[in-house]
C-alpha cells in the first residue's frame, strides 16, 4: 500500500466518521489540538487502524502520533 493510499483511507475515515471538515486535514494539523479528536475518538482511531491495516497499535501510541503527517507515517512503517 502506498502512502497516498494510506493518506486517501485516514483521511476518508476522519472526514466519514469523525466529521472533520476536510480542508482542516493537512499534513501538520495536530490531532487533538487542531482537528479536535478527543480521547474518546482516538480509540475510535485505533479500531479503525486496526482492523483497516492489520496491527495493533495502543492509543499510547498517540504520545508520539500527534500530527495527520505523523499518523500517515506511523501507519507505513508499520505495514512497511
Amino acid at each position: 500500500m502506498t502512502l497516498e493510499q494510506i493518506e486517501q483511507k485516514v483521511n476518508s475515515f476522519l472526514i466519514d466518521e469523525l466529521e472533520i471538515e476536510e480542508e482542516k486535514i493537512t499534513g501538520g494539523a495536530r490531532l487533538k489540538e487542531d482537528l479536535g479528536v478527543d480521547s474518546l475518538e482516538v480509540v475510535d482511531v485505533v479500531v479503525y487502524i486496526e482492523e483497516n491495516f492489520g496491527f495493533k497499535m495502543k492509543p499510547e501510541d498517540f504520545k508520539v502520533v500527534k500530527t495527520v503527517d505523523e499518523l500517515y507515517s506511523f501507519i507505513a512503517e508499520k505495514i512497511g
